[in-house]
């Protein structure tokens, strides 16, 4: 199996403790671990996922409670997409019309069917209904059964002034090549890889520019297998297109390099490796809050202005 793809989707919220139901509670996925914001310890990073945090499930939230809504725009992701069994679009659209989900609508893309709606933040999300998914595992909670569990990411949107640039990178840099066009979209899809394999662009000339905020999607992160596979990602990126990255960053469960790509969107890659198990065991995830060792000495301080997540 290829290991390219999402890695991770990372977004801004509102109140914590809404987040956490809405994720865990109405999309029935497992909070797989509770650490902080490394660059903002007041703040948590909650990390959401399939029963391992496997790459291509992850969605992690830095809730701030004060935040001003952010405003989709051109440069911005614009939509997180994930994958459930086709004979489950029935039970989906029932669960979330009772929920009162806002904006919830049902449409056809590249002749796959797709429920649309927002958090009570503003993101942007969607389930596809897909064939053939029905044996993968699913993480069961107490009102979503397997059979209808989330399995992962399908594909993220993304809203660009002009794609092409950023096609470029995609293909030459981080594993996917082009594989079909509707309308003013361009699907991209990583070869072999089953979850979190397809980024679709859509070229909005000028539309307006987004606002990062509340219901905002702070950064796109893309899989390498282990370091060597990273540099040689960053290696690319500058020898081909000019493009920097940050230094890589150590994030306990993965390490990155963070860069702009040309539709301005903030892109990372992140290895697979070690994975969120580092720290504590599988069956425990989420259950505790984890810090990086350069916060411990803090640990106290922290824990007295972190927000209730219950």
């Amino acid at each position: 199996m290829s290991q390219f793809g999402i890695h991770h989707v990372t977004a801004i919220s509102g109140e914590a403790r809404r987040n956490v139901d809405f994720y865990t509670r109405l999309l029935g996925l497992r909070l797989v671990k509770k650490t902080v914001n490394f660059d903002d310890p007041g703040a948590w990073h909650l990390y959401y996922g399939d029963e391992a945090g496997s790459p291509g499930t992850i969605l992690t939230f830095f809730p701030w409670a004060q935040a001003a809504a952010g405003r989709l725009g051109a440069g911005e992701l614009q939509e997180t997409v994930f994958r459930i069994p086709q004979a489950s679009v029935g039970f989906w659209t029932h669960r979330l019309t009772a929920a009162g989900v806002a904006e919830l609508t049902r449409s056809e893309r590249f002749g796959e069917t797709v429920l649309s709606f927002r958090d009570e933040d503003g993101m942007r999300l969607a389930l596809l209904g897909m064939a053939g998914i029905e044996r993968e595992p699913g993480w069961t909670s107490a009102e979503i059964p397997a059979e209808h569990a989330l399995r992962g990411f399908h594909s993220v949107s993304l809203m660009l002034e002009d794609s092409a640039a950023t096609g470029a990178i995609l293909s030459d840099v981080l594993g996917f090549a082009e594989a079909a066009r509707e309308g003013n979209t361009t699907r991209f899809q990583a070869p072999g890889t089953a979850i979190g394999g397809i980024v679709d662009l859509r070229s909005v000339g000028g539309f307006l520019r987004g606002r990062m905020g509340r219901g905002s999607v702070h950064h796109l992160a893309f899989r390498a297998a282990d370091d060597a596979a990273e540099a040689e990602m960053v290696r690319k990126l500058a020898e081909n297109h000019g493009i920097a990255t940050t230094e890589q960053k150590d994030r306990n469960y993965f390490r990155s390099v963070y860069f702009r790509e040309p539709g301005h969107v903030l892109f990372e890659i992140a290895t697979d490796v070690p994975g969120f198990a580092v720290d504590e065991p599988a069956e425990q995830l989420g259950q505790t809050l984890k810090l990086p060792h350069f916060l411990e000495p803090q640990r106290a301080e922290i824990e007295s202005h972190l927000p209730a997540l219950a």
